[in-house]
């Protein structure tokens, strides 16, 4: 049986004058429920995905020696030594059956998110005519630029549900024909962003089976691959074939090097779709300036300080087992390094990011703020906080210990 998927067109949004409340920025949202009220207790703040781990010790001196590069205009495609870099990377990291051409099938990106953003543009223009309404896919809960990117492609956006009954993931089975004929472009993130959800290469197969048969892209955003506690999640390009055929991935510094601000990162896979994307970012999207692309090229070339970042993340989720226990339906997820907790019984998640606010001094972010509702009205992130575990491990135990203490507390 088909799902219900939520799905509106693209330009419906904002047409009585505004965007809706589910269609501003989740952030936005926050600071409006929280305007009101000021932190119970020092501010700690879980709300934003923003990595605060050392910046590696090798971007200073990258820098200082390529600092001349930032008085010419970078080109579009990447410098040479970072696509190389990025193109060895993704084929040793991911055990591709052939490498990476670094010439066609790499571009740079001024980070993954203004690339997933564009490549739905891209998409929108590089499939053959659909059958209906063109339609985007992206999971929800879900990252704000799958949203917008297919808004800008003049794309009708349809939300699948990703709950727990699925395993976080969208559900492949209740797609229906009827959608998949019209679908230009298939957002994917595993690790998923919030839940943390990893797709196993039985799932990567099947949505490449689906790209081929009805002839839409496939934009895989990878950008939490290196963060997990034991297996390595897998990318979509092992499943894409020999020529990557309707399939491109993304990765991002941000996480995997702890240099979110550096905001640098790639696109790999399909050829041919990269060299129409290559045409639209030429002329409208913003380009990396040399000199990080060399810091990226030192980055993927080393993998320690992906190691040590990974240690503390693994030092925080340890703590999180131990402070969180099975409350609020607690389990550490395979990838990334969120999590995503239950809050249904303590008044809901706008209720209880309140009260973890003014009571705890702790921000976190309401779960149903990250997603849209379905077309029957529900939404698959209310009752759920999300939770970035993004400070030290000291002011990330605080922080559990206070949301365990606060939301203990008798409701008033």
């Amino acid at each position: 049986m088909a799902i219900t998927a939520s799905s509106r067109p693209a330009d419906a949004a904002g047409a009585q004058g505004g965007a809706s409340a589910s269609e501003r920025s989740p952030f936005a949202r926050l600071a409006d429920l929280l305007s009101p009220y000021k932190p119970g207790r020092p501010l700690i703040n879980m709300s934003l995905g923003e990595p605060q781990h050392p910046v590696p010790d090798f971007v200073g001196p990258v820098l200082a020696k390529h600092i001349k590069d930032f008085g010419r205009y970078p080109i579009a495609k990447g410098i040479e030594p970072f696509r190389q870099a990025a193109a060895s990377w993704t084929t040793k990291r991911f055990g591709l059956p052939r490498a990476v051409d670094p010439e066609t099938e790499v571009l740079v990106l001024n980070g993954s998110r203004e690339g997933l953003f564009f490549a739905a543009i891209a998409a929108a223009r590089y499939v053959a005519p659909r059958k209906g309404t063109p339609a985007i896919l992206m999971p929800n809960p879900f990252y704000p630029a799958y949203a917008a990117g297919a808004r800008a492609a003049g794309c009708e956006a349809v939300f699948l549900p990703t709950v727990r009954a699925n395993g976080f993931l969208p559900d492949l089975d209740s797609l229906s024909t009827e959608t998949l004929e019209r679908t230009v472009a298939f957002y994917l993130a595993s690790p998923a962003n919030p839940q943390g959800a990893v797709a196993s290469r039985a799932y990567f197969d099947r949505v490449k089976q689906l790209a081929d048969r009805y002839g839409f892209i496939v934009l895989s955003d990878e950008c939490y691959s290196e963060i997990y506690t034991h297996d390595a999640p897998g990318s979509m390009l092992a499943s894409a074939g020999h020529d990557f055929a309707n399939v491109v991935a993304f990765q991002s510094l941000s996480k995997r090097s702890n240099l979110p601000g550096m905001r640098v990162g790639f696109a790999a896979g399909d050829a041919r779709f990269l060299a129409r994307f290559h045409e639209l970012r030429n002329v409208a999207a913003p380009q990396v300036p040399v000199p990080l692309q060399h810091v990226a090229v030192a980055a993927y070339g080393d993998e320690a300080h992906v190691e040590e970042n990974r240690k503390l993340y693994r030092i925080k989720f340890d703590l999180a087992d131990q402070i969180l226990g099975n409350r609020f339906g607690y389990k550490r997820p395979a990838g990334g390094f969120c999590i995503w907790l239950d809050v249904s019984a303590h008044g809901g998640d706008e209720a209880a990011t309140v009260k973890l606010f003014k009571d705890g001094g702790v921000r976190v972010i309401p779960g149903s703020y990250l997603a849209r509702p379905q077309s029957d009205n529900t939404n698959p992130g209310t009752g759920y906080i999300r939770v970035a575990m993004v400070q030290d491990s000291e002011t990330t135990a605080e922080a559990l210990h206070r949301m365990v203490e606060v939301l203990s507390e008798p409701q008033g």
